[in-house]
């Protein structure tokens, strides 16, 4: 997730609230304690249908705001699995291109697209409670009304809640690095999480990442490289990377880390037809 990341064993401190955080101000992960090398894709247990969680559920305290967003925005913008499968356009009442963040953390860069794209229909996805009350409270306070949020795991709300060939983009952004190699196979890029993206995405659509780990960035290459169906939208120049492109908000904590000359890197990959 790309907001705050809460600290765990495998993750830096985080950041002050509001900014988007990427996990360890852009340095590379080392081995772990026994030395061990950093796995391939290949090595990587898959994620999707194995009960293998890229994530760490944390409590964290709740603000009055953040509750106020849980207990009063809620209702009206959340979603949950139960809910079943949606229908974009009846969802939001329009025919419009619809882009799906997983991990949004505290929400600053989703609230930000969202306001700045009225356009285009946002669903964000993230499971810390903290980061989705002051997400609904802030899209509560700005009258937006393209955003809607779901508290479950991206994966389950990928395979059983959005349909087939529906996203204009899905966005990665920060996710958590699990620099160590035992840890790998909790990374969410994996070959079964792409070709579960690929298909909800409409021909065209991307699939757009961005880490501050360059060992997690070649591991996304990588992946990338082997899941059919994608093309690298990069120019030959700077592949397989891209630069940040214009739609993705750049953050306090990542203008910071390019001031110290720390590394960010994005990835876009479009579904072929």
């Amino acid at each position: 997730m790309n907001d705050d990341r809460t600290p765990t064993p495998d993750t830096a401190p985080a950041a002050p609230a509001d900014d988007a955080k990427p996990a360890a101000d852009g340095a590379a992960p080392t081995p772990d304690a026994a030395g061990e090398e950093p796995a391939t894709p290949d090595e990587a247990a898959p994620l999707h249908r194995r009960g293998i969680k890229s994530y760490v559920l944390r409590a964290g305290r709740m603000t009055q705001a953040q509750t106020r967003g849980l207990e009063e925005v809620w209702p009206r913008l959340g979603l949950t699995l139960d809910d079943g499968p949606q229908d974009p356009a009846t969802l939001f009442g329009r025919q419009a291109p619809l882009v799906v963040e997983i991990g949004f953390g505290m929400g600053g860069s989703l609230i930000e697209q969202a306001e700045r794209h009225p356009e285009t229909d946002f669903i964000g996805i993230e499971v810390h409670a903290p980061g989705v009350g002051k997400l609904l409270d802030e899209a509560d306070k700005r009258e937006l009304t393209n955003l809607r949020v779901y508290r479950e795991d991206a994966l389950r709300v990928l395979d059983e809640c959005l349909p087939d060939a529906s996203l204009e983009r899905l966005q990665l952004f920060f996710p958590d690095p699990w620099p160590k190699k035992k840890h790998h196979k909790r990374r969410i890029v994996q070959p079964a999480f792409v070709e579960l993206v690929r298909r909800c995405l409409k021909p065209g659509g991307t699939l757009h990442m961005a880490t501050d780990w360059e060992a997690y960035a070649e591991w996304m290459a990588e992946v990338m490289a082997q899941a059919p169906g994608y093309t690298n939208t990069a120019p030959a120049e700077s592949a397989p990377y891209v630069p940040r492109p214009d739609f993705r908000p750049l953050t306090k904590f990542e203008a910071r880390g390019e001031r110290l000359g720390h590394g960010v890197w994005d990835l876009i990959f479009a579904r072929e037809a």
